[in-house]
């Protein structure tokens, strides 16, 4: 075994000289034949969970000395990692030098095994949009995202393109009584579905006091992004769904938990960033043990914000359908900000952060969007492990909003959306289509993920207008 110096056990998260001190006297009594490699694996196991090596006869004390600290502060403190574990990029020339920067980052958190970045990637906060993140026994609230549940779904809708063609005036006309959109306000006529009697939401103070907010709030859109539209489906031959390869009409929507899982962000994240001491760089991917109270907590109130953001698409789906007389005969549907429990390709559980990025399992059916103008892509996974079983969420921003309000002006919109035949009811020049990527070459960089099982061409758009 080699001897270790002070700097490397500090990166592992040994900066107490009581903790080091103990570190190296068991390591030259009891594993002096071990590689470094693999003390060093056995020093982060040991640090990253102490409980389980507590009652170990060689090991039992330097796991009470990390237990001890924490019992008396609640707080742990934690370096980042030299070598971290394997990156796959995909379209990476189209991804910006400070998102790759952000995943990085986040690849050398103790916690993390294996992380992936989606061609439409940009720079968030914490991990990057269109990061994808496996940590062991740790969940990270920003790497989720503050719009928990974020997801599409689409209705294909048992009409043709006719449809679109002679009913502008009604779909507009339904978009505008049974649509809301922003943080204020809802919709006229209370909402009523299963999520609001769920059990959790008495589970805790904080989802006691936001279930009220959640009902007020139930089938309604936010801002940004978020769009409710009707558009032109188009299925390839031999699709998933069953379906003729015909154009159908389709209702396609975006939008996550609203103030309930902004909120449950909110305050899990400032918990974690008390508990779990990172260096300043890196304080924003604080994490929670997923044993832990507050972990436990956290991964509860996510699951409940991913059910409630399904909810408020199944009711938008049913007010607009119901109110212009249509029938669905097929949904797509794909949280696209949510951590779930998985397997690596290994054997090892992992916990599974896409924040803005698409679940793509094999066979597992998803909708990556594009912009006003251009298509989304209806989806199928191919369960490709390199990129943690995923796709990319859209095409991407291009732009931020404050240099696409500088390059784009309303009339400008106007013409863009008049030249591709899109009404646009609401919207925002921050959302103009060249504020994205080319979603034709974001779909072309992720052929190895999914396979293509047909379009969505927008034709009526509701977005909010601020």
């Amino acid at each position: 075994m080699s001897n270790f110096k002070t700097k490397e056990l500090s990166k592992i998260g040994y900066t107490d000289d009581v903790a080091r001190s103990l570190a190296i006297t068991t390591l030259a009594k009891y594993y002096k034949h071990s590689s470094k490699a693999e003390c060093l694996a056995l020093l982060t196991n040991l640090k990253n969970n102490p409980e389980a090596y507590v009652n170990d006869e060689q090991l039992g004390r330097l796991a009470a000395a990390f237990i001890t600290t924490e019992k008396e502060t609640g707080v742990r403190s934690f370096d980042l990692l030299q070598h971290t574990g394997p990156l796959k990029l995909y379209g990476s020339k189209q991804i910006e030098a400070s998102a790759k920067r952000q995943m990085e980052l986040a690849m050398s958190l103790p916690v993390t095994l294996q992380g992936a970045l989606m061609p439409d990637a940009h720079t968030g906060y914490g991990l990057p949009i269109g990061g994808v993140l496996a940590t062991q026994q740790a969940v990270v609230p920003y790497a989720v995202g503050v719009d928990i549940g974020c997801r599409m779904a689409l209705s294909i809708i048992d009409e043709g393109e006719r449809y679109l063609e002679t009913h502008t005036w009604h779909m507009k006309k339904a978009l505008g009584d049974h649509t809301h959109f922003g943080m204020e306000g809802g919709l006229d006529r209370p909402q009523e579905h299963e999520v609001l009697d769920h059990p959790d939401f008495r589970a805790t103070t904080l989802l006691r006091k936001l279930q009220p907010k959640a009902v007020r709030q139930l089938g309604t859109s936010g801002g940004g992004n978020h769009f409710v539209e009707f558009g032109l489906v188009e299925l390839r031959e031999d699709n998933v769904f069953g379906l003729p390869a015909r154009k159908y009409t389709g209702l396609l929507t975006h939008s996550g938990s609203r103030g309930l899982g902004a909120n449950i962000a909110q305050h899990y994240t400032a918990i974690a960033m008390d508990t779990c001491k990172l260096p300043r760089n890196a304080q924003q991917l604080a994490w929670l043990d997923m044993n832990s109270e507050a972990g436990r907590e956290y991964w509860l109130s996510m699951n409940l914000a991913g059910a409630y953001a399904q909810a408020c698409h199944d009711r938008i789906h049913l007010n607009l359908l119901r109110a212009l007389g249509l029938q669905s005969i097929a949904k797509i549907e794909n949280h696209h900000n949510f951590a779930w429990l998985d397997t690596l390709p290994d054997g090892r559980e992992v916990v599974l952060h896409r924040k803005g990025a698409t679940p793509a399992h094999k066979g597992e059916t998803g909708i990556i969007p594009g912009s006003m103008t251009t298509p989304a892509y209806i989806v199928c996974g191919k369960g490709e492990p390199g990129s943690l079983y995923s796709a990319s969420h859209g095409a991407g921003r291009a732009m931020s909003r404050k240099r696409a309000r500088e390059s784009m002006t309303v009339s400008g919109l106007k013409k863009m959306l008049a030249a591709a035949g899109v009404s646009l009811l609401g919207g925002s020049v921050e959302e103009f289509p060249g504020a994205y990527k080319d979603i034709e070459k974001v779909i072309a960089a992720q052929q190895d993920l999914v396979d293509v099982q047909g379009k969505f061409w927008p034709k009526v758009v509701r977005m909010y207008k601020e």
